[in-house]
């Protein structure tokens, strides 16, 4: 099912909600450039475990609107909190991948992790996902700016490259088409201004510290985007986290390593 939430004045985010009746709720967050269609292969298993799924497009991207601007990571996470708002959700596990996870961590320090009792984090893009004087295990800064550039001037061939980045095994070029896709679906606006987003935050080494509930993490040893420093760095920085490395996995971990990704993550809803 479904449908669109005003979030501020002529802004809408599309939402997913399938198996509404389900017992427990979990509201996945995207990564760039995608959109909640990246959820597919759990969509297929976890309503099937009596789950309540939800995904939501995050502004200028997928079925979500496309305003000009409202990409960083404050905005994108009252986005969530109205989406939050407005569907009535409590108790929910929230999980995000990649810049969804930044989001995802964000939305918990901004807003007292609202509604949330546990949080998982896939290949999360936090606590910063280029390097820095003071934290030297994120991507050259060099790499995010031929990103945005390569958003202005070729964004297809941006969105192949991205692609060729994401997977440690072996997946059908259809596959990888379907990949490619999802990315055209955003808003070329919004690709870039979102990767300079990246360039800018450095507020999640302090909002990492703010988290207090059950914290999953799940970030494969064989990362290229967001590389498996990053996952040691949240777990360090969160107090009560459990990470778990996925040999032979690279981003996008909950494909590459598709049964243990929905295993793991089964597990720690039970828990």
């Amino acid at each position: 099912m479904g449908y669109h939430v005003e979030v501020e004045p002529n802004v809408y985010i599309y939402v997913e909600d399938i198996n509404p009746a389900g017992s427990k709720t979990i509201l996945f967050i995207h990564g760039w450039p995608g959109n909640h269609e990246l959820f597919e292969y759990q969509y297929n298993e976890l309503p099937k475990q009596g789950y309540r799924c939800i995904g939501m497009d995050i502004r200028g991207f997928g079925q979500s609107s496309k305003p000009w601007d409202g990409y960083g990571y404050n905005r994108l996470s009252d986005d969530i909190r109205a989406v939050a708002d407005a569907l009535e959700l409590n108790n929910l596990i929230l999980g995000g991948h990649s810049t969804g996870g930044a989001i995802a961590i964000r939305y918990m320090a901004r807003h007292q992790g609202h509604g949330v009792s546990k949080l998982a984090l896939f290949a999360a893009a936090a606590p910063s996902l280029i390097r820095r004087h003071y934290f030297p295990y994120g991507l050259p800064k060099q790499a995010v700016m031929d990103i945005i550039q390569g958003t202005y001037k070729d964004r297809p061939n941006m969105l192949k490259n991205f692609g060729n980045m994401i997977f440690h095994n072996y997946v059908t070029p259809e596959f990888s088409d379907w990949i490619f896709k999802l990315g055209l679906h955003a808003a070329s606006w919004a690709t870039a201004a979102v990767a300079n987003t990246w360039l800018d935050e450095e507020g999640l080494f302090r909002d990492l510290e703010t988290i207090n509930v059950p914290t999953l993490i799940l970030h494969g040893l064989d990362d290229n985007v967001c590389l498996y420093p990053l996952a040691v760095a949240q777990k360090n920085r969160i107090k009560n986290a459990k990470l778990v490395p996925f040999e032979s996995c690279g981003h996008f971990l909950f494909y590459d390593q598709l049964e243990k990704f929905n295993k793991e993550f089964i597990q720690f809803i039970e828990e």
